[in-house]
């Protein structure tokens, strides 16, 4: 067929051929540059690989325009010009072998053709052994179209004009997203500037004809430490910990499951900095964190994670600083994964985790014990003592009163850390004290028991080992009235507890106002589904088991038939047929009542009487069919499938934005209030249930996000805020939505980078108070997405416990009219699903067409 069409000649459209050389190249190029931050990092490389002293890397409308990076490194020799920028082509390597103990940073020969393909690249270059410089100019295949003398110093300076325009989405996507792709670019370079000891750094950018302006220098000093306050600023460096290296404890080696025997010697050396573990110290976000393998800057996941999760033992609300270098022989690693050579394969990476782990905690452990007045073992002595097992709400206080005298947070601290501690003698994980806190948090035992050495029935004692007390800081649970385990499948659905029952509250206002029994709530594991059920103080309405959920609602409405319910079902359109049929007898008697020719009104009467009759009985009968048909196209599809229960919160909530739409809560009606805490509503068939407070709770917190403008107080002095370069211009770009927040700084525009901006006013509200790390914090939120009004965590905490304490009480009897009030507000704000603290506004009770077939 398309033979003939194409003159016989071509062949088929499916044959099978090689893509052609520029096409590949463009393919290629696309895939190993993705992002402006590769692009500078190749280049950072390349001169560091010359052996420079000195990089300094220019940039034109953060990128867009120009990038371009010159050292003062070796220089190109005149018989590597034609070779410089073809695909492959690298001095780095001569056989496959040598990829083994590869030790420069770049060594696939790609990145220069890559660049050459996505930008318009020039070079100006001065080799050691030359006396001038050559400016060589370069075409997208990589080949050298253009060479001319140029004066300049020993070194190299690359230069690359409009960066992805040969690819036009990119192109226009990189140009929208400059902002980003311009901070990921300073972050990246930020590695390379603390792990190149010996390398002066600058990074410049200059924005329309504005002045060029310092974003990152370093004083090419030999140690890393050096580096780390040129980027970050002195005060960075006071909260830091030098990284103190020890061999994994047994416990440690016994949970990656390693052989004591077959570990090899001195196989990583780990060099480098953390944050302290004391709180304040640490950051709000990840946003400081370096990892380098054999000093390349890497992305090591499984240390990433390892390192948070420790540091969460010790500072539960933030993360660390980290600048950490780790050694180890170059045959042991794969740096060839990806091109950008970020990901890194590591053998014996277990072994490095536990030697992490066991040093982290030995640190962190060597600065809970210096402030600390009680030596951890006493306390372990107190807790393990106290041999009948507490009700857990109980549970502290038999320890705090017995150790009054010397109670601090730091020995509270120790003792929920002490199994993690080498000097707490016992050395599996689950000694007696963990034991004790560990049925302290899963309050899986109800009743006290009088051997606190009971395991918890849940889980082996292995996972209990994982689910360390620690790990959510416990007086976190104190302060919030939540105690849930830190345990990572249980957190995933630390599910918010049935809808019907009181729902978790992490806010202590949040729970029911009113317990009945004067026991505290207490989180129990229900064995059935992993999930956290809250006892509240309608235990016998609610059963535990979140299947039988939606019992107590739905048996009201069929077994006690509430009126409105038997209103519904009477306004069914069809009556049966007698009905119709007697009146419709009825009208056409009276119609003929005047006096007319007799015949002619009996023939007139019995006709179309019968002929009706049947006609009536045909229509009822369609009528009826139709209504069967539709109830059946009813039941094919069911809107909402959900269960009431934790688990299935996601699904529920996913399904009500499918199904209800904002303009559908005003023309909801209501059906009364159910339990002094929910209100039932109706939308044709559908019967939905929603809590008044939640409701509630959720408009009075958005409507507070939307308006309120947080008042300001001036500082006697400006604060020196001492940010970095680009934090500072990411503020700046900012400032009015940090107005909106109460935050107003001094801007001096001459001054150098890390002291243009000063803060000369705080937010405050009624007790609450912000500082510095909300600023970052902010700063950080805004870095991803410029522009757009955020608020602080702090503030958002603030207004969700305002709007708690304004919202209408679970136990408060409401009014129709009331009750439409808040169903409407529904309709008005942008998440109506859950409230604040995450407890569901509404779910879907029951279909009335489906219960009335029956």
């Amino acid at each position: 067929h398309h033979r003939s069409e194409n003159g016989g000649s071509s062949e088929p459209a499916g044959a099978i051929k090689a893509i052609d050389k520029h096409s590949v190249h463009q393919i290629c190029s696309g895939q190993v540059v993705l992002t402006l931050a590769t692009a500078v990092k190749e280049l950072v490389e390349n001169s560091i690989d010359a052996g420079a002293t000195n990089v300094d890397v220019r940039l034109k409308e953060c990128g867009a325009e120009l990038v371009e990076v010159s050292d003062n490194g070796k220089g190109v020799e005149e018989a590597n010009f034609e070779g410089l920028t073809l695909k492959h082509h690298t001095s780095k390597l001569r056989d496959f072998s040598d990829l083994i103990h590869v030790e420069t940073f770049g060594f696939r020969g790609e990145a220069l053709s890559s660049l050459c393909a996505l930008s318009d690249l020039n070079v100006v270059t001065c080799h050691e052994s030359s006396q001038v410089g050559t400016k060589l100019v370069f075409d997208q295949k990589g080949h050298l179209v253009q060479q001319s003398p140029h004066p300049r110093q020993q070194g190299t300076t690359v230069s690359l004009q409009q960066l992805f325009y040969t690819l036009p989405v990119r192109h226009k996507e990189f140009q929208r997203n400059i902002k980003k792709e311009y901070n990921k670019m300073i972050h990246v370079l930020q590695s390379y500037c603390i792990i190149s000891t010996g390398v002066r750094i600058t990074c410049s950018n200059q924005n329309g004809q504005g002045k060029r302006s310092t974003v990152l220098s370093t004083s090419g000093s030999q140690s890393m430490r050096d580096n780390i306050g040129a980027v970050f600023g002195p005060k960075q460096l006071q909260s830091l910990l030098p990284f103190k290296q020890v061999s994994p404890t047994e416990n440690i080696i016994e949970e990656y499951g390693l052989k004591d025997a077959d570990l090899p010697k001195q196989l990583f050396t780990i060099t480098g900095f953390v944050s302290q573990g004391d709180h304040g110290v640490g950051r709000s976000a990840t946003d400081r964190q370096f990892f380098f393998i054999n000093n390349r800057p890497c992305d090591p996941l499984k240390v990433t994670k390892l390192v948070n999760e420790v540091y969460h033992m010790y500072n539960r609300h933030q993360y660390p600083f980290v600048a950490l270098n780790i050694a180890v022989a170059s045959e042991c690693v794969d740096v060839n994964v990806t091109p950008d050579k970020r990901q890194i394969f590591l053998q014996e990476e277990k072994l490095l985790l536990a030697i992490l782990k066991t040093s982290l905690i030995n640190m962190y452990e060597a600065g809970v014990n210096k402030i600390n007045a009680t030596p951890a073992s006493d306390l372990c002595q107190v807790v393990s003592s106290n041999k009948s097992m507490p009700e857990p709400g109980e549970a502290m206080e038999p320890i705090i009163q017995s150790s009054k005298s010397s109670l601090n947070l730091a020995s509270l601290k120790a003792a929920f850390s002490s199994h993690h501690s080498s000097n707490s003698g016992s050395k599996s994980n689950s000694g007696p004290t963990q034991k004790t806190l560990q049925s302290f948090f899963k309050g899986s035992v109800k009743t006290p028991t009088s051997n606190p050495s009971v395991k918890s029935p849940l889980k082996p004692v292995k996972d209990l080992a994982k689910c360390s007390p620690v790990g959510k800081s416990v007086l976190d649970g104190f302060r919030y009235g939540r105690t849930s385990c830190g345990d990572t499948d249980l957190e995933k659905d630390r599910a918010v507890s049935s809808f019907v029952s009181t729902t978790e509250a992490p806010d202590r206002q949040c729970s029911v106002p009113e317990l009945s029994s004067p026991e505290p709530a207490i989180v129990r594991p229900s064995v059935k589904d992993e999930t956290f059920e809250e006892a509240s103080d309608n235990s016998e309405t609610v059963p535990g088991d979140p299947e039988l959920q939606t019992e107590p609602c739905t048996s009201k409405e069929d077994g006690s038939e509430s009126p409105d319910a038997k209103r519904a079902r009477k306004e069914n359109p069809h009556f049966p047929t007698e009905h119709k049929s007697k009146a419709f007898l009825n009208c056409s008697e009276g119609s003929s009542s005047s006096i007319v020719d007799a015949p002619v009104c009996l023939q007139r009467r019995t006709m179309p009487l019968q002929f009706s009759l049947q006609e009536l009985e045909g229509r009822i009968r369609r009528i009826q069919d139709q209504q069967k048909q539709k109830a059946s196209e009813e039941l094919c599809y069911r809107r909402f499938r959900a269960k009431i229960n934790p688990g299935e919160n996601q699904s529920a909530e996913e399904e009500l934005k499918k199904e209800i739409s904002k303009d559908m809560f005003k023309e909801m009606e209501i059906i009364g209030q159910f339990n002094l805490g929910f209100i039932i509503t109706k939308l044709n068939s559908d019967i939905f249930m929603i809590d008044q407070h939640a409701t509630d709770e959720k408009y009075n917190f958005e409507m507070l996000q939307q308006h309120t403008v947080l008042q300001g107080q001036k500082l006697i002095v400006p604060q020196k805020l001492h940010l970095t370069a680009v934090s500072e211009n990411v503020l700046l770009e900012n400032i009015e939505i940090f107005r909106k927040n109460g935050f107003e700084f001094l801007v001096d525009e001459e001054a150098q980078v890390m002291e243009r901006v000063k803060l000369v006013s705080l937010p405050t509200s009624k007790n609450w108070t912000f500082g510095p790390a909300d600023i970052e914090e902010l700063i950080f939120m805004l870095s991803d997405s410029p522009g757009v009004m955020c608020r602080p965590s702090r503030v958002r905490q603030m207004f969700a416990s305002r709007a708690c304490r304004k919202s209408v009480m679970i136990g408060t009897a409401l009014s129709v009219s009331e009750m439409k009030k808040l169903v409407v507000h529904m309709g008005e704000i942008e998440h109506p699903w859950n409230c604040p603290h995450g407890r569901p506004t509404m779910r879907h009770l029951a279909n009335l067409d489906i219960i009335s077939q029956d």
